[in-house]
C-alpha cells in the first residue's frame, strides 16, 4: 500500500517566520541595497503566498495539506474497506448475503477493477490535463467513488455491483492522478520542506488504508455487506465535506488546466469516446467479454499499451541519445515491478479467499473479521516506513542501487508465498502466521514500491514525462490484473504447488534482476 516514490527525507526544516506568517511586512521589510538578505525574504514570502495563500500551517507545512491527508484518508478507508470485503460480497452465498458468483471468477473480477483503476489514472491524467484541471478533476473524482459506494449499499444485485465498480475504479483512477499533483503544489520546487509534507500525507494514506477493512469488516460480519459498503461511502462523504469546506485554501495555479484542449478537437474526442463505449458493450453483449476473462482483457489491455508507449518513446526524435539509454533502463523495472504486485495484489485475491477457508480466526472465542488480514500490512507500512527512511538516509551513498533494491523487494515477495508452504498441511491456519507473511511482503514492497515512481520521474525523458508515468502505472496495472489472472489456479487441492511455483519463479525473477543489476544501472545514465 506504500506511494511509490516518496521521498524519505525526514528533515522538516523550519522556514523563517515571514514565510509562514499571514501578516504583510510591507515594503519597508526590504532592506535599501538591492541583492540583501531583504531581497530573498520577499521572494521566499511572495512565494509562500502563491502556495500557501492562507499562510497559516499544520505541522510546520501549508495549510492545505491538513485538508489533502484528510480528503486522501478517507478515500482510502473506502477504498480499501470495500476492497476489503468485495471479493467475498462476490463468491458468498445469496443465504450469506452474497452474489453467490464462482469463487475464481469472483477473484479474477477484483484483480481487473485493481488493474482498472490504474489504466483508468491515465485516463484521469488526461481530463486532469487537457479538460478540467487539477483541482476539478480531483473533486469530481471523490464525488464518482462517494457514489459508487452507495450504489454498492443500495442497488441490490449484480447491477449494484458494476454501477458501484464502474463509478470507484473511473473515480479512484481520476483521484489517485491528481492527489499528488495538488500536495506538490503547495511546495515551490527548492522548498525544504516538500519530502516531509508528503510524508505527512503519505500517513493519512496508510491510516486510511489500516482502518478501512477493519470498520467495514466489522460491520459486514456483525451486519451485512451493505452497511459495510455503506460505511464506506459514509467515509467519501466525510473526506469531501472537509473538502468543500476548505477547497478555496488551494493555490490558485490548481484551478488552471495544463494544455488545454482545442475546442476544435473536442468533437473528434467525444466521437473516440462514444465509439470505445460501444466497443465495450458489443464485446459484452456478444459474450467476448465476459466476468470470467476480465482480469486477462485487462492484462492484454495493459501490455500492449506498454509496448505502444515504449515503441513511440525509443523512436522519438525528441529524445536523445542519454534519454533512450534510459526508457531502455526502464524495462526490466516495468517487468520487476509488474512481478512484484501480480503476488503483492493477492492479498485482495488469494489471500482473501486463504483468510475464509485456512485461516484460525477465533480470537478468545470472537471470530476475527475476513478482511482484517488485509490490515496488516498498513499496520507495518506505518511502523516501518521510518526505519527504512533512516536506514537508506544512514548508508548514505553505500545504499544499494535502485535496480538491487528493485531485486531484494522481488525476492522478499517470492519468499513471502514460500512462507505459505509450512501450512499446507495444517487444517487451521493461525492468525500469526498469515502476519509474518504479511511482514515479509511488506519488506519486498518498502524496498521496491517507494523508489518506483521517484525513479521514474527521474529516468522520463524531458519532453515526454507524463506517458513515462503511464508506463509506471501500465506496469502496476498489469501486476494487479495478473493477481486477478492467476487466482483462477488457486483452490484448496492445488495450494501447495501455486505457492510454490509462484513464490519461486518471483525468486528467479528477483535472482536475474540482481544479475542484470550493473548492465541497468549504467543505461540508467548517471541516475542514482
Amino acid at each position: 500500500m506504500a506511494l511509490p516514490g516518496l521521498g524519505t527525507g525526514s528533515r522538516d526544516v523550519a522556514v523563517s517566520v515571514t514565510v509562514n506568517s499571514s501578516d504583510d511586512p510591507g515594503p519597508t521589510s526590504a532592506p535599501d541595497r538591492p541583492g540583501g538578505d531583504g531581497g530573498a525574504a520577499l521572494d521566499a514570502l511572495s512565494s509562500e503566498r502563491l502556495h500557501n495563500p492562507s499562510g497559516k500551517t499544520f505541522m510546520g507545512q501549508p495549510r492545505p495539506l491538513a485538508n489533502l491527508f484528510s480528503v486522501e484518508l478517507w478515500e482510502r478507508f473506502s477504498f480499501y474497506g470495500m476492497q476489503g470485503i468485495l471479493a467475498i460480497y462476490m463468491y458468498f452465498s445469496a443465504t450469506a448475503g452474497g452474489l453467490g458468483i464462482d469463487e475464481s471468477v469472483a477473484l479474477s473480477i477484483v484483480g481487473a477493477y485493481g488493474g482498472s483503476v490504474y489504466i483508468f489514472s491515465i485516463l484521469g491524467a488526461l481530463v486532469s490535463d487537457r479538460l478540467l484541471g487539477p483541482e476539478r478533476t480531483l473533486f469530481g473524482s471523490a464525488v464518482m467513488i462517494m457514489f459508487g459506494h452507495i450504489a454498492l449499499a443500495l442497488i441490490p444485485g449484480v447491477p449494484g455491483l458494476v454501477t458501484g465498480l464502474l463509478l470507484v475504479g473511473i473515480g479512484s483512477g481520476g483521484l489517485k492522478s491528481t492527489a499528488a499533483t495538488l500536495v506538490g503544489s503547495l511546495y515551490d520546487l527548492k522548498d525544504t520542506r516538500r519530502d516531509a509534507g508528503f510524508s505527512i500525507y503519505y500517513m493519512g494514506v496508510n491510516i486510511g488504508g489500516l482502518l478501512g477493512p477493519l470498520v467495514t469488516g466489522f460491520a459486514q460480519k456483525e451486519w451485512g455487506f451493505h452497511l459495510g459498503f455503506g460505511l464506506a461511502a459514509i467515509g467519501m462523504a466525510i473526506g469531501l465535506t472537509q473538502y468543500l469546506l476548505t477547497r478555496r485554501s488551494l493555490p490558485q495555479t490548481v484551478h488552471v488546466v495544463p494544455d488545454p484542449l482545442p475546442r476544435s478537437k473536442y468533437l473528434l474526442w467525444a466521437a473516440i469516446a462514444v465509439l470505445v463505449v460501444l466497443v465495450v458493450l458489443i464485446l459484452v453483449a456478444t459474450g467476448m467479454m465476459n466476468p470470467g476473462n476480465l482480469a486477462n482483457i485487462m492484462v492484454g489491455l495493459s501490455v500492449v499499451g506498454a509496448i505502444v508507449i515504449f515503441a513511440m518513446l525509443l523512436t522519438s526524435k525528441k529524445v536523445g541519445p542519454d534519454e533512450r539509454s534510459r526508457v531502455v533502463a526502464f524495462i526490466p523495472l516495468f517487468i520487476g515491478t509488474a512481478a512484484f504486485f501480480a503476488l503483492f495484489q493477492q492479498q485482495f485475491t488469494v489471500i482473501t479467499l486463504y483468510s475464509d477457508t485456512r485461516l484460525n480466526r477465533n480470537l478468545l472465542g470472537w471470530e476475527m473479521p475476513i478482511s482484517w488480514a488485509q490490515s496488516f500490512n498498513p499496520f507495518f507500512i506505518i511502523t516501518l516506513a521510518p526505519v527504512f527512511a533512516a536506514l537508506w538516509t544512514k548508508l548514505g551513498t553505500r545504499q544499494p542501487t535502485t535496480p538491487k533494491k528493485f531485486s531484494l523487494g522481488i525476492m522478499l515477495m517470492g519468499a513471502a508465498f514460500l512462507l505459505f508452504l509450512p501450512m499446507v498441511p495444517v487444517a487451521s491456519v493461525p492468525v500469526l502466521w498469515i502476519a509474518l507473511i504479511m511482514l515479509v511482503a511488506t519488506l519486498g514492497e518498502l524496498s521496491l514500491s517507494p523508489v518506483g515512481l521517484s525513479l521514474t520521474t527521474k529516468l522520463a525523458p524531458a519532453a515526454f514525462p507524463v506517458m513515462m508515468m503511464a508506463l509506471y502505472n501500465l506496469s502496476v496495472a498489469l501486476g494487479t490484473s495478473l493477481s486477478g489472472a492467476l487466482a483462477q489456479f488457486y483452490s484448496a487441492e492445488t495450494e501447495g504447488a501455486y505457492f510454490g511455483v509462484l513464490g519461486a519463479v518471483t525468486i528467479g525473477i528477483g535472482l536475474i534482476m540482481l544479475a542484470i543489476s550493473k548492465p541497468v544501472h549504467r543505461r540508467m545514465r548517471g541516475v542514482l
